[in-house]
């Protein structure tokens, strides 16, 4: 095999890597998508009428989507060193305050409620452009 054709077989076992690595973190992004709307939804009930029952069930939703974007952070950090073999890179910070959980246990009220549905409403947001750019760099990475 002549070095052309290492280097053509090279650069497809990368692409290759790195698009199974993207499809894994589509994979996360998607379900930390869903934990998020979830999470989303009980809190406008919470915030509209909800009780403490409620604020029990958005926590534990919250701590769903806690652990998906967690999963979803690992899966981008393995897709960025794929697509640095391919020289791409990708930057995602998504982040839910700790505080904002305890707070709304302890101070169950509007004002709270509305700041963690707001921070919801972020990451929410943030999911989005991460799997919009997922699915970008894919699709630039299965035409090579």
């Amino acid at each position: 095999m002549n070095f052309k054709e290492r280097t053509f077989l090279n650069n497809y076992r990368e692409i290759q890597e790195a698009v199974a690595a993207g499809e894994r973190a589509l994979d996360s992004l998607r379900a930390a998508e869903k934990s998020l709307n979830s999470a989303g939804g009980w809190g406008l009930f919470d915030m509209f009428g909800g009780g403490m029952f409620s604020t029990m069930i958005k926590q534990s939703k919250i701590n769903d989507a806690r652990g998906e974007l967690e999963a979803a952070r690992y899966a981008l950090r393995s897709f960025e060193k794929e697509l640095q073999d391919v020289s791409r890179a990708v930057d995602l910070r998504i982040d839910i305050g700790s505080f904002l959980s305890f707070a709304d246990f302890f101070f169950d009220n509007f004002f709270v409620d509305w700041m963690v549905q707001s921070k919801i409403d972020q990451a929410k947001s943030q999911v989005s452009q991460a799997i919009r750019q997922v699915e970008g760099i894919l699709t630039e990475l299965r035409r090579m």
